[in-house]
């Protein structure tokens, strides 16, 4: 594949160097949950080509970075995109994900659809 027709997504498990390409962040987040179901391992970005992550505070908690983001999608913010948006600070798929579990049970954030989230 060359570097014109590459995914704007790709991911690697931090055990094993596995990659997987994707056309969606959220297929990310679903190669992760295989992935810690099977082994317990943890997926790190290594690509993430969206205008909403280039945009998103490279600083802070998640706080800032969903309210940046929730104003570029009306019907919920993919996961993915958190996802990939957080890993500008150094998170895994996995940590960022439980950080919005955590913001999600305490009423900060709700779910308008399946992996698509809205800050309260």
């Amino acid at each position: 594949m060359s570097q014109q027709d590459s995914a704007p997504f790709v991911a690697q498990c931090t055990e094993t160097g596995e990659r997987v390409e994707a056309s969606t962040a959220n297929d990310v987040v679903e190669f992760y949950r295989r992935r810690h179901r099977l082994t317990g391992a943890d997926v790190e970005w290594v690509v993430a080509d969206h205008p909403a992550v280039t945009q998103a505070p490279e600083a802070g908690d998640l706080g800032p970075v969903l309210h940046a983001l929730d104003d570029q999608f009306e019907r919920g913010i993919p996961v993915g995109i958190v996802a990939a948006a957080t890993s500008k600070q150094g998170w895994t798929v996995g940590q960022t994900l439980d950080t919005l579990y955590e913001l999600r049970m305490g009423g900060a954030l709700w779910e308008p659809r399946d992996d698509h989230l809205r800050p309260v």
